[in-house]
């Protein structure tokens, strides 16, 4: 790994298997501690809306299609574009690195997204909802989120908390925060692609020379489009001449990044980055009992998995990974991690037991398995990979004079194998409901999985966990 890319690695959330590093071992650590309890598949799914996902390559080296549903057939290279009509409700999930041209690394790098109707009439796009950031910002009026230190858990005031784009852009979602940088509507005539937004991936005035920009939009067309997104150089700091970009989808991909493990291959897993169109925007779903239409608190401690993907289902047998309708080969064969996915759980919580029950409802970043081992592993010291950072939003938790709070947010720093500070305490006495909604947008920051936890106040100690694979 070369000293330029380090920093790549560590300002974002990666799903690859990387070798382990020359020199002498680590020393030996403390083994991870058990936490016996119930792990159960989350209930609900994915929607059926469909994501442009495009986040391969992440780190861009050369100009090019990054990702294009256009039709391929009658342009120059068929293969560059997965030819997916989108129409009515659809997102687009766009994450990139740049890290300059060797021969120039204060360059810049535009991203372009353009889209035109597939018919002979024009459509009309519209945003509802939108946001972007860049790793690092010189320019007030473009969005930035440096990777900043933040505490574990921070709750939000009316100055939102985040640190890294894939941070801002969930939280901004989740607040439904408006973005200065994205139009609320475009008109687009029939005949010719549209550009949509032009954003620049600057690395002039950083040290390290690295950037990055995570963009995601929810749109609804009137009519079926296709939308690709685009890499291209300017001149200096200027974005290159509008012309560039339909000239570019005549051309080639931009070069792709990580061959993926193939689906079902044994060994080691490389689960690689998406180029492609998911079905699936919003996972909901009631957490709840058996047959029954509320959850018993006497269920605790319980946890539910959050972006279990492959080789990654914590014992439970559930890949919430959402499917791809179409992707490029040699880039991962499914969303591998639900990068922009949002999470609706309702859990209608009721206290049949003869006593009072204070429970604590935590987001955790477990140690990954596939197998069952009676419970959740952490480690005993804290580890330095950060697996999750960023917003979630919970009601119903309790508030001032014992009753029910309304919508509040927090932040979430969370690294390998550590258990979640408490996100507020849920207090019932016998016979007594109390429903609680806790709304996450699965961000690009952060690596899967993760789970939600209802838990006792009082906990016994953890035992020493043995070892498991």
């Amino acid at each position: 790994m070369t000293p330029r890319l380090k920093p790549l690695l560590a300002a974002t959330g990666s799903l690859l298997l990387l070798a382990p590093a020359w020199g002498q071992p680590a020393p030996s650590s403390p083994a991870p501690v058990l936490r016996s309890q119930t792990v159960a598949p989350l209930p609900g799914g994915l929607d059926r809306l469909l994501v442009v996902n495009d986040n391969n390559p992440e780190l861009i080296t050369g100009p090019g299609i990054l990702l294009s549903t256009f039709p391929g057939q009658g342009r120059p290279v068929p293969a560059a574009h997965l030819d997916v009509p989108l129409s009515g409700r659809f997102d687009l999930f766009s994450h990139h690195v740049y890290a300059g041209k060797p021969e120039t690394l204060d360059s810049t790098l535009w991203l372009a997204v353009v889209a035109q109707p597939r018919g002979n009439q024009p459509v009309t796009l519209k945003l509802l909802g939108g946001s972007t950031a860049l790793s690092q910002s010189l320019d007030p009026a473009m969005a930035g989120a440096p990777f900043l230190p933040l505490p574990p858990l921070l709750a939000e005031t009316t100055t939102p908390a985040y640190a890294g784009p894939g941070s801002r852009v969930a939280t901004e979602l989740l607040a439904r925060t408006p973005s200065r940088e994205i139009p609320q509507q475009w008109t687009l005539p029939a005949g010719s692609a549209t550009t949509l937004l032009v954003l620049p991936l600057p690395v002039r005035g950083l040290d390290p020379l690295l950037n990055g920009r995570n963009l995601q939009l929810r749109l609804v067309s009137s009519g079926p489009v296709s939308l690709a997104t685009l890499a291209a150089f300017g001149a200096d700091d200027a974005p290159p001449p509008p012309d560039t970009w339909p000239r570019l989808l005549d051309g080639d991909l931009s070069p792709k990044e990580h061959q993926p493990t193939p689906r079902g291959a044994s060994g080691r897993i490389i689960y690689s980055r998406v180029s492609g169109v998911q079905i699936g925007s919003t996972w909901k779903g009631t957490i709840t009992d058996p047959g029954k239409p509320w959850l018993s608190a006497g269920r605790a401690p319980i946890s539910w998995p959050i972006a279990s993907l492959e080789r990654g289902s914590l014992g439970t047998g559930q890949v919430q990974t959402a499917e791809l309708q179409a992707f490029y080969p040699g880039t991962a064969w499914a969303a591998h991690g639900n990068y922009g996915v949002e999470y609706d759980l309702t859990i209608p919580l009721r206290n049949d037991g003869p006593q009072p029950v204070a429970l604590q409802l935590a987001l955790e970043s477990p140690l990954k398995t596939d197998q069952q081992a009676g419970g959740l592993r952490f480690n005993a010291t804290p580890a330095r990979a950060v697996m999750f950072r960023g917003p979630i939003e919970v009601s119903g938790l309790d508030g001032p004079a014992g009753r029910p709070s309304r919508r509040r947010r927090f932040h979430l720093v969370q690294r390998a194998g550590e258990p979640g500070p408490a996100l507020g305490t849920v207090t019932l006495a016998p016979g007594a409901q109390r429903q609680l909604r806790v709304r996450l947008i699965y961000p690009a920051d952060a690596t899967p999985p993760q789970v939600l936890s209802l838990l006792p106040v009082k906990q016994s100690p953890p035992t020493p966990a043995s070892s498991q694979p």
